[in-house]
């Protein structure tokens, strides 16, 4: 061996070169066995100065793990372009490298999950993170099939099931009533796939607040399924002339579009109609005028989730439902 070279340590070299047994060097190791406290202060010490690392094949073999986990993100154009996957899939990479995880991403739609059903078929991987949630979903059906461990980024009736999620219809809510209190009586809502069971949320939080405000809901114009660009200016065009106080946008991609064919139209906002997004971006904070909007920590959303998934994986109780908090950002769209 070249003397710049440092060597490379295996269990029976640390075992050899301490005198004890290999199994004594496992279980100071891997904290678990019954060893005197100075034992294991020698052992421990010895392997940090040594820079010795298990061998993750090995161990995942002997503890029959792989120390995977399948993250499943729904298949559509642009998906990664949207902030809230993008930031939901940052917080679970984070949470499950702390951990010693690695993630093995996989497309689902709602007629093909064939990806996923390879990752568990394959013992690819220790449990599932699913980052949507649909009326009527065929992935929860799967995994609970499978017998894999799971948790839902997204909401579900079913109580069982360890979800995490935006509080979308109370957030909704307060932004709608705030909306309503600056002046606005008839308003446009539009939201995109009505299968989404956040696009029913986000509704319901709508109407709560026109319910409370004495507000009839006949007199809201609401617009579903809205998935492109044709649709949305689609939709802009057919609201423009209808004396429209205010455009509610379910969520910040919807409402790029809107504030795009509301400029190409000639439309001023505020001035003419204002406009709120019940999701909030970098770019509506950069739109001229700067666009209202509900924050929502979607990095928070997906580390909790991958936390989660892990107590699970290592045995430990966990809550069935979380939901995380929002804050209400009024900027000059609605003024």
């Amino acid at each position: 061996m070249n003397e710049n070279e440092k060597k490379v340590y295996t269990l029976n070299d640390i075992a050899k070169e301490l005198g004890v047994n290999k199994s004594t060097v496992s279980k100071a190791i891997s904290g678990k066995g019954s060893l005197s406290a100075g034992t294991r202060a020698k052992i421990l010490d010895f392997v940090n100065e040594c820079g010795y690392r298990p061998n993750a094949l090995a161990q995942s073999l002997a503890q029959n793990k792989t120390y995977n986990i399948g993250l499943m993100v729904p298949d559509g154009t642009g998906v990664f372009d949207v902030d809230f996957f993008r930031n939901c899939l940052h917080g679970v990479c984070n949470v499950a490298a702390a951990n010693n995880y690695d993630v093995l991403l996989t497309l689902g739609t709602e007629s093909s999950l064939d990806g996923l059903s390879r990752l568990i078929d394959n013992r690819k991987i220790d449990g599932v993170i699913a980052m949507r949630s649909l009326v009527k979903s065929p992935i929860i059906p799967f995994i609970k099939e499978k017998q894999v461990p799971f948790v839902l980024i997204g909401s579900t009736s079913d109580k069982k099931i360890v979800s995490v999620d935006n509080d979308n219809r109370t957030a909704c809510e307060e932004m709608t009533r705030r909306i309503i209190e600056g002046g606005a009586k008839r308003m446009v809502i539009l939201g995109g796939d009505e299968n989404h069971l956040v696009t029913h949320s986000r509704l319901n939080g709508f109407f709560d607040a026109c319910d409370k405000a004495g507000l009839a809901r006949e007199d809201q114009k609401v617009i579903l399924n809205l998935c492109d660009n044709s649709a949305v200016s689609d939709a802009v065009d057919s609201v423009i002339s209808l004396q429209t106080d205010c455009i509610v946008c379910m969520d910040d991609y919807i409402c790029n579009m809107v504030m795009m064919r509301l400029h190409d139209c000639g439309v001023s906002v505020p001035h003419d109609v204002k406009t709120v997004s019940f999701y909030d971006n970098v770019l509506l904070e950069g739109h001229l005028p700067p666009i209202s909007a509900i924050r929502f920590d979607s990095l928070n959303l997906g580390e909790t989730a991958c936390r989660k998934l892990i107590k699970i994986l290592n045995g430990e109780n966990t809550r069935n439902k979380v939901l995380s908090g929002y804050k209400i950002i009024m900027r000059e769209s609605t003024k």
